[in-house]
């Protein structure tokens, strides 16, 4: 059979960059498609290869430069932020969705060492509803070799700003294949070099979704190198270890070097991988039910863990305390801390505070103490939520303006409504209704006062409202067409409330309105929360389950919604997303 032939393409980016890729399409019916991306270095042209050696005609193949390589532009080895590459196979899959009609139900993806590293990332944070996942040497852990050499590179990232490292590896590392390694050491598309942010930021990333691979729920295969010269295996196994799918599998091919499917004798390799793919093509869609997250699983475990009281005296017990006495004595001189301490830390005037970003206290040492409390990663990562929210709202509103339809807007948990309020000056038409509410009083007060200020009292109200109850949201009248309910089922671990609010959202959003909703997989700081500060809540200890990115999307979709874009920050802490209600749901 004569070698298929591929088609060149460019998609946009979500900030106007275009990237290149190729497209070998199916020569017959198509089945399905396979993505493939390449390790760091390269491009799409060193995994073509794949193509024929897979041996499945009915399946269209595409393949990347990812930005900074191969054809795709921009300085070799960069981009902004690890972030934006993980949002460039989002888009990417949305422009396959739109320019080749493929449904993500339809997609297996093959990914290599760093590309694998974005591909899981991808995966946790995005939860796209793929059929499988293929990870071949994920660089989970890249071997420097160079004592200190992490701490090295952000002190000097630190101290002169972003640079360029120079890869250590040779072709004879990367693989046994002589016509390979020729192929390698000849490529002009071939960068060595690599940005000092994407090195960096590699190992944050990998770690995170190495720790938190329990709510990665995709089918997955696994294939590692016994003989990797470039990345350690022990996260490799820990990321394997801890994968919360159901259907996974693990392959160590002992002899082989970094490029698993580039090796000399790598055809058992991709026989493994073809099996793998034509076997979960043969069935349905594999979805693991997350309904019962709430009350089994990692992420119960880990928030009963944080609610087990610690023994005083204990070092653990110790240290807290002081924590503690350490927050109550800066709540002496820190404006935010104080209003922490007197409304809890994720009451609607806190995030207000959080939103405003104005260092306020007592004297210098008083704004030098706030200045770090809002400089938190968690703060930093509200700051970033609202921008995406404000984003969202935008997008569904122009929607609306699209469509010509005048906007409705009900926000359920408003805290003081600023977020909602600060999008507005950018809409493409002002909305016909903006009905805030909120289960606080003093919420509802200083909501309806900003309100006035921004001159929306015309179109706009307060009210108080519970967000859990279905009911009072269910006789809402007129139905709104955009809803938000936002930093809210964050704060509460049970799932039964959580579908009680959104049925009640499903009937308070008339069909073909959007829903906006954020949630939070990740966080850095849960024991420090759970410790240390309280909630809003009778000021008892704040505990937080996170609710994976696919458990909220699952619920969400038992609701009549339809996901259609996501939003993360850099960290992987809070998300953002904008649904639509489908017809007759």
């Amino acid at each position: 059979m004569p070698p298929r032939l591929a088609q060149e393409n460019r998609f946009t980016t979500h900030d106007g960059v275009e990237l290149f890729y190729r497209h070998w399409p199916a020569t017959t019916p198509r089945r399905g498609a396979i993505l493939l991306f390449h390790r760091g270095h390269e491009h799409s042209g060193r995994m073509a290869h794949l193509v024929d050696e897979l041996d499945l005609p009915d399946f269209d193949f595409f393949a990347w430069d990812a930005r900074g390589h191969g054809r795709s532009p921009g300085p070799r080895g960069y981009s902004p932020g690890l972030d934006f590459t993980v949002r460039d196979v989002q888009t990417f899959v949305d422009h396959l969705g739109a320019a080749h009609g493929l449904d993500p139900r339809d997609v297996a993806v093959v990914a290599q060492s760093v590309g694998a590293v974005a591909v899981a990332a991808w995966v946790h944070d995005y939860a796209p509803p793929i059929r499988c996942q293929v990870l071949a040497a994920p660089a989970f852990k890249v071997k420097l070799y160079v004592p200190l050499a992490r701490p090295g590179l952000r002190l000097l990232q630190a101290l002169r700003g972003n640079f360029y490292v120079q890869s250590y590896v040779k072709a004879r590392f990367l693989t046994q294949d002589a016509e390979r390694q020729a192929d390698y050491d000849r490529d002009p598309l071939i960068s060595r070099a690599i940005s000092s942010n994407i090195l960096l930021e590699l190992y944050d990333v990998a770690e995170r979704v190495v720790a938190d691979a329990a709510a990665m729920v995709t089918p997955t295969q696994l294939l590692l190198s016994g003989r990797d010269w470039v990345v350690h295996p022990g996260p490799q196994h820990d990321f394997f270890a801890r994968l919360g799918s159901p259907i996974k599998e693990k392959h160590v091919f002992s002899d082989f070097f970094h490029d698993t499917l580039g090796e000399r004798d790598r055809q058992p390799a991709i026989a493994q991988v073809r099996r793998f793919i034509v076997e979960r093509f043969a069935l349905s869609p594999a979805v693991t039910n997350l309904a019962d997250a709430d009350r089994r699983g990692a992420s119960f475990d880990e928030a009963q863990a944080l609610a087990a009281p610690l023994p005083l005296l204990s070092p653990r017990g110790l240290y807290w305390a002081a924590t503690r006495a350490a927050l109550r004595f800066g709540a002496c001189l820190s404006a935010g801390l104080r209003l922490g301490q007197t409304t809890g830390f994720d009451s609607g005037s806190t995030l207000d505070y959080i939103y405003r970003n104005v260092a306020t206290g007592w004297g210098p040492l008083g704004r030098l103490i706030d200045r770090n409390y809002l400089n938190a990663i968690g703060w930093r990562g509200i700051r970033e939520r609202k921008r995406h929210l404000e984003e969202l709202l935008r997008r569904a509103l122009a929607r609306l303006a699209e469509e010509g339809r005048p906007a409705h807007i009900l926000d359920v948990a408003a805290g003081h409504g600023r977020y909602v309020l600060d999008a507005l000056p950018s809409v493409p038409r002002r909305p016909r209704s903006i009905r805030l509410r909120d289960y606080s009083p003093i919420n509802v007060a200083a909501g309806r006062t900003l309100l006035a200020e921004r001159g929306c009292t015309d179109i706009g109200s307060f009210e108080q409202g519970d967000a859990f109850d279905r009911k009072s949201l269910a006789a809402l009248s007129p139905q709104a067409n955009v809803g938000i309910v936002s930093g809210l089922y964050e704060l509460f671990p049970d799932n039964a409330r959580v579908r009680e609010s959104l049925a009640g959202l499903a009937e308070a959003i008339e069909p073909g309105g959007y829903l906006i909703y954020t949630g939070q997989p990740w966080h850095p700081q849960l024991e420090l929360i759970a410790r240390a500060l309280t909630s809003h809540r009778d000021g008892v200890a704040w505990v937080m389950r996170r609710r994976s990115q696919a458990e909220l999307d699952q619920l969400v979709a038992a609701a009549g919604f339809e996901k259609l874009e996501q939003r993360i920050d850099r960290w992987g802490i809070f998300t953002v997303s904008l649904a639509r209600r489908r017809p007759g749901s």
